[in-house]
């Protein structure tokens, strides 16, 4: 069987005659490269060609080819549809067909072009979601401006109202001007979180905020968050249960993360009934994550609200316990400084029993600083370490300045010094440490003389364990490296 030979590799081209009942098929050598059959496979299964087309796809194709052939003025037919390979794969085709006919409009030939259109199709599918993903940012941006728009507003009119009768009502005793005053203080306060969640959520969805991660201690993050809402938990009768394990550090802003377990902590103990407990837990999620979990006994979330949780689209806010009011836009800004850092936040609700807050952040790695005036010393040390922990960050400091000035912006994990260090003896560079982090103590560890005895006893008093500059075991001295590291 003869071939019409064109050598198009993303199309084909075939024609079908049909003379007494006899039919014809010529295609183009790229019908190969299209369905991965050669030419004188297809032409061989002309009788199953329909076979070849998807089944979903084969009543719009039937349904296609019984019109072009019982209606007599129909001379040309355009569809898309998706074609099995030889390799079994789908791809999605697109075809030409046009038909020629006797004068009784039967059709007496067939020219078909079938072009193929899977990467077509693929960018069709993602501009269409983009598009409605644009769609529902813009319908999006459209409620939350109308949500925040009555937000922002609505309690000026009572602040308003109240200041009024303050300055113009004489006869007010001193209770009602104080409780007028609370009211708006209160309600002042409340905006100015708003504005303040508004405008960080804001920075953080155009990248005008930047995320300065540092190496942080957990436990004394989160003691900080429950030290600032002491009060809160206080006039609730609420007991929080703080279960963070002291060696855990993260990788994050600190100011960001802050918000984080401040936002969480405070809507535990906001939608928790009086003498409710709170808890608090944190421990390895990963390799690379810490799962930090918030646990409440409070009032739970409605199945109509948890939709909305997170959604900046979606702004709402429900009174507390107590009346407590909220933004209703920290739960979005939480899971968007969540996300800049690399993690995830998620929850479980059951409404009357309680809430489950979920959310990671990446684990700081292992950094040990090593404080040493000599350059070589410094290396000599650095591939001495690395050799065994070749997962642990060296960072170098050549006298007691330059070493404060790194504690102040990270938390190394382990610190190691020299005593005779310039500007700064190592006894004097351990106790501003020490003073520096009186919260979550680094680990230091000083290289003496070995019969620097009474040197030894300082540093000793100072929780500073020593090593002989000399002379080290290097088993004693790579067991003693890794008990610090994580």
């Amino acid at each position: 069987m003869n071939s019409v030979v064109a050598k198009f590799g993303n199309e084909f081209f075939w024609h079908l005659k049909i003379d007494k009942g006899n039919s014809e098929l010529n295609c183009s050598e790229s019908v190969q490269s299209v369905t991965g059959f050669t030419v004188e496979q297809f032409n061989s299964i002309i009788d199953k060609t329909s076979e070849l087309i998807y089944k979903d796809d084969q009543p719009d194709y039937k349904k296609n080819m019984d019109l072009i052939r019982n209606d007599p003025d129909k001379n040309e037919l355009t569809i898309d549809y998706r074609l099995k390979r030889k390799d079994g794969r789908l791809i999605w085709v697109h075809e030409i067909m046009k038909v020629l006919r006797d004068n009784d409009g039967n059709i007496t030939e067939y020219f078909g072009n079938v072009r193929n259109i899977s990467e077509e199709r693929v960018e069709f599918s993602n501009l269409k979601k983009r598009v409605q993903e644009l769609e529902e940012i813009n319908n999006a941006k459209d409620n939350f401006i109308s949500v925040l728009s009555h937000d922002l507003r609505a309690p000026f009119t009572s602040i308003l109202g109240f200041s009024e009768i303050l300055l113009n009502e004489s006869s007010l005793s001193d209770k009602e001007k104080a409780e007028y005053l609370a009211y708006i203080n209160d309600s002042s306060q409340n905006q100015l979180q708003l504005i303040n969640y508004l405008l960080d959520w804001s920075r953080l969805q155009t990248n005008r905020m930047k995320i300065e991660p540092m190496r942080l201690h957990a436990q004394s993050i989160v003691f900080n968050c429950v030290s600032a809402l002491t009060g809160s938990a206080v006039r609730k009768n609420i007991n929080i249960k703080v279960n963070v394990p002291d060696n855990l550090f993260i990788e994050a802003d600190e100011r960001l993360i802050n918000i984080v377990i401040t936002n969480l902590l405070n809507n535990a103990i906001k939608f928790s009934s009086e003498g409710n407990a709170v808890e608090v837990n944190a421990d390895y999620f990963s390799n690379d994550l810490i799962e930090f979990i918030f646990i409440d006994e409070g009032v739970g979330i409605p199945e109509a609200n948890k939709e909305k949780i997170f959604h900046i689209s979606r702004i709402f806010s429900t009174p507390g316990t107590k009346g407590e009011k909220g933004t209703g836009l920290g739960l979005a800004l939480t899971r968007q400084i969540i996300q800049k850092h690399g993690g995830d936040i998620w929850f479980y609700s059951t409404e009357g029993v309680g809430s489950e807050f979920h959310f990671t952040i990446p684990l700081s790695a292992n950094s040990i600083l090593i404080v040493k005036e000599n350059e070589q010393d410094r290396l000599k040390l650095s591939r001495k370490i690395t050799e065994f922990y070749n997962d642990v960050q060296i960072i170098s400091a050549s006298n007691g300045f330059e070493a404060l000035q790194f504690i102040e912006k990270s938390s190394p994990t382990l610190i190691l010094i020299d005593h005779d260090l310039p500007l700064m003896n190592g006894l004097k560079l351990a106790e501003s440490i020490t003073k520096m982090n009186k919260m979550s103590p680094i680990p230091v560890v000083a290289f003496l003389d070995e019969d620097a005895f009474e040197t030894r006893k300082n540093y000793e008093d100072l929780g500073v364990k020593t090593f002989d500059s000399e002379k080290q075991d290097e088993t004693a001295f790579r067991e003693n490296i890794k008990s610090y590291l994580l």
